[in-house]
C-alpha cells in the first residue's frame, strides 16, 4: 500500500521574517489568527513552500513536523503569528540564489488562462494557501536544484523591504490592493488610440461634471488622456476626496474608477471593465460593503454589452451573496453601448437630469 501523498501550501515570508525565522532555530512557522482554521488542516509530512514577497522568489521548503498549535512567544517582531506548525528546514536559499516565480512559469498550473497579466499574484494573497500537487513537485525541485548549483541572480535591494500595508478598519487591519493594470499605460501624453476602458471613463467624469457634481478618477488614473483631454485638467475634478470614513475605507475609495460627489456625500460609483478582470472591480465594490455595511452608495458595473453575461455571472457569485445587503442587490449593470446612447439622447438636457436617470440606463443582475 503506497503512502499518500503529502499537501503543499504556500508559506509567505518577507526578507525580514525569513531572517527571524532562521534566527529563532528554524524549527516553527507561524501564521496570522484568522487562518486558524488553514493551519489546522495541516499534516505531518507536508511541505511549505517559502516564497519571499517584494522580489517574488522561492527562498525554501520546510516540511511540517508537528501538528497546529498556538503560541505567542516573540519570534517575529512585526506580527504575533499565533497559528504555527513545527517545522524542519528541508531547503534554503538566500535571496539572491532564491528561484523567481517566473522562471517556473511554464510549469505552473497558476499561470494557464489568466484573465490579467497580474491573475497569478492572487495566489499569494494569503498564508497558508494550499497548492496543487504538480505545482507544489515543480517548486520543490527547483529548489532543490538550486540548492545543489545555486545562480546568483541580483535583484533591486528596495524590494526586499517590502511589505503589504495593513489599513485600520472598523473590521481591523486590513490591505487594499492596487487596481489591476489597464489595456493601457498610464501617460501624460494625449492618447492617439484611447482604450475603452479611458473613453468611458472620460464620459462618466464629463457627464459628472455637466450635471453639476464634482468628479473623482481613480487615483492611478490621473495621468490620462483622451483625444487631448487630460483627466487631471476636467473641469470639477478632486484632487482629494472627503475624510469621513476609516483609512482602509478611503483607500479603497480611492481606486475607483469614477465616482460623482456631492459636497461630501458621494452620489455613484462606476466600474469600468473592458479587458480586464470583472472579478477584480467587484472585489473593490465587496471590501466597501464589507468594511461598511450601512454605506449606501448606488454601485455600478460598466462593460461591453457582449460582456453582460459575464457580469451577471460573477455578480451572482455565491461569495459575494454572503453579504448584507447581497452585492446584487445594490450594484447595476451599465452597458458601453445603452451609456453611448443614451448620452445621445439627453445631450441638451444633461445639465438638467438627476442621478435616478441611472436606474432607467442601468439594468439590475439579479438572475430570473
Amino acid at each position: 500500500m503506497s503512502a499518500p501523498k503529502r499537501n503543499y501550501w504556500v508559506d509567505l515570508f518577507t526578507a525580514e521574517t525569513w531572517k527571524e525565522f532562521h534566527d529563532a532555530g528554524a524549527s516553527v512557522s507561524g501564521f496570522s489568527e484568522s487562518r486558524w482554521n488553514t493551519v489546522q488542516k495541516m499534516a505531518i509530512g507536508d511541505y511549505l513552500l517559502c516564497y519571499l514577497t517584494g522580489v517574488s522568489r522561492w527562498i525554501g521548503v520546510l516540511e511540517v513536523t508537528s501538528p497546529a498549535f498556538k503560541d505567542k512567544k516573540t519570534i517575529w517582531k512585526g506580527s504575533e503569528f499565533p497559528c504555527r506548525v513545527g517545522v524542519r528546514v528541508v531547503a534554503a536559499l538566500t535571496p539572491e540564489t532564491a528561484i523567481p516565480v517566473m522562471a517556473l512559469k511554464d510549469r505552473l498550473s497558476i499561470f494557464e488562462k489568466l484573465k490579467s497579466p497580474s491573475a497569478w499574484t492572487g495566489y499569494f494573497r494569503s498564508s497558508p494557501n494550499r497548492w496543487k500537487l504538480s505545482d507544489g513537485e515543480h517548486v520543490v525541485k527547483a529548489v532543490l536544484d538550486a540548492q545543489e548549483n545555486p545562480t546568483v541572480r541580483p535583484f533591486d535591494p528596495a524590494k526586499l523591504k517590502y511589505r503589504p500595508k495593513a489599513f485600520k478598519a472598523k473590521i481591523g487591519l486590513v490591505t487594499v490592493p492596487d487596481s489591476e493594470p489597464n489595456e493601457e499605460p498610464v501617460t501624460t501624453e494625449p492618447s492617439k488610440e484611447p482604450s475603452a476602458h479611458s473613453e468611458i471613463q472620460l464620459l462618466l467624469l464629463q457627464l459628472g461634471s455637466e450635471m453639476g457634481y464634482d468628479v473623482w478618477v481613480a487615483r492611478n488614473d490621473r495621468g490620462r488622456s483622451v483625444d487631448g483631454k487630460r483627466f487631471a485638467e476636467l473641469p470639477r475634478i478632486k484632487n482629494s476626496l472627503p475624510l469621513q470614513f476609516d483609512e482602509a475605507t478611503n483607500k479603497t475609495i480611492e481606486l475607483i474608477d469614477v465616482l460623482w460627489l456631492n459636497k461630501n456625500a458621494i452620489v455613484a460609483a462606476f466600474e469600468i471593465e473592458s479587458t480586464t478582470s470583472i472579478y477584480s472591480g467587484l472585489l473593490r465594490m465587496s471590501d466597501l460593503i464589507a468594511m461598511q455595511p450601512n454605506l449606501n452608495i448606488p454601485l455600478y458595473l460598466v462593460a461591453p454589452d457582449d460582456r453582460r453575461e459575464k457580469v451577471f455571472n460573477e455578480v451572482n457569485r455565491p461569495t459575494f451573496s454572503r453579504f448584507s445587503p447581497k452585492l446584487v442587490d445594490i450594484c447595476r449593470f451599465i452597458s458601453f453601448e445603452s451609456l453611448k446612447e443614451k448620452l445621445t439622447q439627453v445631450q441638451s438636457v444633461i445639465r438638467y437630469l438627476k442621478p435616478e436617470f441611472l436606474g432607467e440606463l442601468s439594468e439590475s443582475c439579479l438572475l430570473e
